[in-house]
């Protein structure tokens, strides 16, 4: 099993001019500590399960960008693009510009969309209708992948559309970059998955994880695609200590209103937690690491990474 690390916070020390600053420094970190996989959230407020919507944010595909300039091996993604926040096709360029730069270390995570209240504060239309959402992604990824392989691209379909569009040069990965369609809905998203994905995240216990993945395995078997071409991901978070008291003090510190929602464990807790992440068959295992918490970090690195390198 790899690991990844997934920024989830803007909130890093200094002012706000040296967010960059902070966030280069963490990917920086992880690509030198055995980490194989850097994201960062695709919004354009802070979602409520990881802080306050008026905290600083910014956006995910231009810090990729600037970040794909500063690495040097490690994946770096989305996790993940809202269908509605771009159009596809511009999608398709910009993510293709971030493999550019990064020599061929781009993932483009995507996703149906689910935060309403951002939608209605930027003026995007929001489909009330889950399935309508699913639908307009499984179109874009299908538009993105016309974009990355005819020399010009001509795409009619009931949401999105291109005509003999040049998308010059073409991404470095090959056949095509990765593509990684998030969530866990069983009878449309997984089916997206298996039809149109390198990749799946899903999110839940080790229990629920693999469940998911048994839903996954069916819907290729009915779409006639091998399981194991889907790269198999999950998403947590951690808040980590050496011990309990350790961890009481700094869950009182970090999270006093108790709204945090993953898991705060000591760091033998974490090895048992980890470990059955891998026995439910996750292949790339992504932290979500708690305000930016440093010794969570170090925690990982040091303490739960060595089992399984």
């Amino acid at each position: 099993m790899k690991f990844g690390i997934h920024n989830p916070s803007w909130l890093f020390p200094g002012a706000p001019a040296d967010i960059f600053a902070g966030v280069t420094a963490k990917a920086r970190w992880a690509e030198d500590h055995g980490f194989t996989w850097f994201s960062v959230m695709d919004h354009l407020i802070q979602i409520d399960m990881a802080g306050a919507r008026d905290e600083p944010f910014l956006e995910g595909w231009t810090v990729l960008a600037a970040l794909a300039a500063v690495t040097s091996k490690i994946r770096l993604a989305t996790l993940v693009s809202s269908v509605a926040y771009r159009n596809p096709a511009h999608l398709a360029k910009i993510a293709t510009t971030v493999d550019v730069i990064s020599r061929g270390r781009m993932t483009l995570g995507i996703g149906a969309g689910w935060f309403q209240a951002e939608y209605q504060q930027y003026g995007f239309e929001f489909p009330p209708a889950p399935a309508t959402r699913i639908r307009q992604m499984e179109e874009a990824v299908r538009l993105i992948r016309t974009m990355w392989s005819e020399p010009r691209a001509s795409f009619s379909g009931k949401y999105f559309h291109t005509d003999a569009a040049i998308l010059e040069p073409k991404p470095l990965q090959r056949p095509q970059p990765p593509i990684m369609i998030a969530g866990g809905g069983e009878q449309m998203t997984l089916r997206a998955v298996a039809r149109l994905g390198d990749a799946c995240n899903v999110g839940g216990d080790p229990d629920m994880v693999r469940h998911k993945y048994a839903v996954l395995r069916q819907h290729c078997e009915a779409a006639g695609r091998p399981y194991e071409a889907i790269e198999r991901t999950a998403i947590t978070s951690f808040l980590l200590a050496n011990t309990a008291t350790e961890l009481a003090a700094k869950r009182a510190r970090l999270d006093p209103a108790g709204t945090f929602g993953g898991y705060a464990v000591t760091v033998a807790q974490a090895a048992e937690i980890v470990g059955r992440y891998a026995e439910a068959g996750v292949q790339l295992l992504i932290s979500s690491i708690y305000k930016n918490d440093p010794e969570t970090q170090e925690l990982l690195a040091s303490e739960i990474l060595p089992a399984y390198a």
